[in-house]
């Protein structure tokens, strides 16, 4: 017998599933241990999912003029007296089934909530990288800048932007561009709170030793800013963003509410609010009252999860 005979056999190399890792993480852990924040989830996920499956799922197209019938304007809910089939939470003022206009809605404002987050976390990050990496002038060139923004209020900021770009928009794009206005408006004031934290991220990385070394072998500055610097800033990014993300639906059904953000032949959760509560006082209390339900339970459930995520990231909690 030779003495390759008599060494074990190597044990297959299997790689687990990202799934399986997932499973077996202190996240997916707390996660399973938090009721609260199994409950935001699950709340969450059918906003979400019944919000972008609406035209399949609701009687009724609420951008379509032609699908509209006066007739049945001021319809109360179905379980009320004079309620009609297939319009189960009422109509509005122009026979508009209030499902359906909740639902397309409701996708509106979380499009665009998504989508500010998206816009604020890049330019953010991007910007915070290069004033705690590289100091000197961009970094006080950048964090006076946000200084500034930080001394307005984010509404005030939202409502100057919205207005001006629809102003300086040509009259035929005003419609159809307002959902890019509007994350406009709201990222302009929210990169400010990533770059803080990537910035305060990227001073303490610098100096350490893997940082320097990677220097030393001539890797550009680019590539130690993205692969290793911020991966680092990953926790903090990802419970700012969810946050952030209530907090941009919530700035956009403001703006609605107002009458400087979605028009009202595309109706987002803001404006279904803000038409409706012209019609409070008279008796058609659900055209205001389930859209105002709907914003309430979809950021209710983000802040909720948002809470978890930010306890379960903290290792001084754990």
């Amino acid at each position: 017998m030779t003495l390759a005979d008599t060494r074990p056999a190597a044990a297959p190399q299997t790689r687990r599933s990202r799934l399986a890792r997932m499973r077996d993480s202190d996240l997916w852990y707390s996660f399973r241990r938090a009721p609260v924040a199994i409950l935001a989830a699950l709340l969450l996920a059918a906003l979400v999912l019944t919000a972008f499956l609406a035209p399949w799922i609701t009687p009724q197209n609420p951008y379509d003029l032609a699908a509209l019938d006066l007739w049945n304007a001021e319809l109360p809910p179905i379980w009320e007296q004079g309620g009609q089939w297939p319009f189960l939470l009422g109509t509005d003022l122009q026979g508009r089934d209030m499902l359906s206009a909740i639902l397309y809605g409701s996708r509106a404002s979380i499009i665009i909530g998504v989508a500010s987050v998206a816009v604020s976390l890049a330019v953010g990050a991007t910007l915070g990288l290069i004033a705690g990496y590289h100091g000197g002038w961009a970094d006080s060139l950048l964090m006076r800048a946000g200084d500034i923004l930080l001394s307005m209020p984010t509404m005030l900021i939202a409502i100057l932007v919205s207005a001006i770009a629809r102003n300086a928009l040509p009259a035929d794009w005003r419609e159809a561009g307002a959902s890019a206005v509007i994350v406009l408006a709201i990222s302009l004031s929210a990169w400010v709170q990533y770059a803080r934290t990537v910035r305060a991220q990227a001073m303490v990385e610098r100096k350490k030793e893997y940082v320097q070394a990677a220097r030393l072998i001539r890797v550009s500055s680019a590539k130690i800013m993205l692969r290793h610097i911020l991966p680092n800033c990953t926790t903090p990014l990802l419970v700012a963003a969810t946050l952030n993300f209530g907090l941009g639906i919530l700035i956009e059904a403001t703006l609605s509410f107002l009458g400087v953000g979605m028009p009202p032949e595309q109706p987002s959760l803001g404006t279904l609010i803000r038409i409706g509560n012209q019609y409070l006082f008279s008796g058609s209390w659900w055209i205001v009252l389930f859209p105002a339900a709907q914003l309430c339970l979809l950021v209710v459930a983000i802040n909720l999860l948002g809470d978890w995520l930010r306890d379960a990231l903290n290792p001084k909690l754990r």
